[in-house]
């Protein structure tokens, strides 16, 4: 069953549930609550931290951020209690290490999404060397050159890794594709002219934008980016109907109850939705969101269907 199935399900009988009084998490909270989250400094850790003192402010309780290794926080949500005091802050690799790898647990049966909080877009860059300012004319210099430019991406499967991928199939073309073991080293490869172009992050490129280090073309979103005005985007350059968006959101364990996800679905985005928070997350090159948690589940459902087909035409698996 679809993960918007299953969530709408989970909604109705939620509210059947509340109408009865048969919903536990009228007392909730009334002890600490729980964030699990990836690596220290990554996106998804950032957003955890600025989101803790919020929501400890706004449920009356301490929430405690707790960094593990992505995989390992993933499958330590999935065994938690589903009573609302564990939730996991987390990114693509929820829904797409599954399609990637076997894992222990399923983005669709073991959590109930709670809230999309932000969104980061990509940015294809290219080494100022190269003879090109727009999409249409590194497309028209790869036709030029079949199999002559390179491209960097962190490891295969990453985020980078697939946008990359993504953007060749979309535009027929035969690049080189260099998997390294990091954004830092593959920003390092376009930098120093190893490779030609790349896709990156908004927070890791500024530096190198700015210096003139990197030239930006466009940004992967279906519409511009406030964070980088007057950029055209992949679509409208030369690639139609090419978008990559990451999303980064909570979820819960599957099973907590209705109340519970409601309620923290409405702080939550209430506070992202505060404009000092927004400032803060755009410094990120972070654009804050707030969803319902069923807007949040199709949305996911979208992801899974997209990038499954994109894995499987291309036959990717994860190192």
């Amino acid at each position: 069953m679809e993960l918007r199935r299953v969530f709408a399900l989970m909604w109705s009988v939620g509210v059947m549930m509340a109408g009865a009084g048969m919903v536990s998490g009228q007392s909730y909270p009334n002890k600490p609550v729980r964030i699990l989250t990836f690596e220290a400094g990554g996106s998804v850790d950032l957003i955890a931290r600025i989101l803790a003192p919020g929501l400890s402010g706004a449920l009356g309780q301490s929430v405690i951020t707790e960094n593990r290794p992505s995989i390992i926080a993933i499958e330590a949500a999935s065994k938690a209690p589903p009573d609302g005091y564990t939730v996991l802050v987390a990114g693509g690799t929820l829904w797409l290490a599954p399609l990637l790898q076997k894992t222990s647990f399923d983005p669709v049966k073991d959590f109930a999404p709670i809230a999309l909080l932000t969104r980061s877009v990509n940015v294809l860059v290219v080494h100022p060397s190269l003879p090109v300012v727009s999409v249409k004319e590194l497309i028209a210099l790869a036709k030029a050159r079949p199999g002559d430019l390179n491209f960097s991406t962190d490891p295969v499967g990453s985020s980078t890794y697939l946008t990359a991928q993504l953007f060749k199939s979309m535009a027929a073309l035969s690049f080189v594709g260099i998997s390294y073991r990091g954004t830092g080293p593959a920003l390092t490869a376009v930098v120093s002219g190893e490779v030609q172009f790349t896709f990156g992050t908004p927070g890791s490129l500024a530096p190198h934008l700015k210096s003139g280090r990197l030239r930006a073309l466009a940004v992967t979103s279906a519409e511009p980016s406030v964070l980088f005005p007057g950029l055209p985007t992949v679509a409208a350059s030369g690639v139609p109907g090419y978008e990559v968006v990451a999303s980064q959101g909570v979820f819960a364990p599957a099973g907590t109850p209705f109340t519970i996800v409601h309620r923290l679905n409405e702080e939550m985005v209430r506070f992202v939705n505060r404009a000092e928070i927004k400032e803060r997350f755009l410094s990120l090159g972070l654009e804050t969101v707030g969803t319902t948690p069923e807007r949040f589940a199709s949305s996911i459902q979208s992801e899974i269907t997209k990038w499954g087909k994109v894995i499987k035409e291309a036959g990717i698996r994860a190192d």
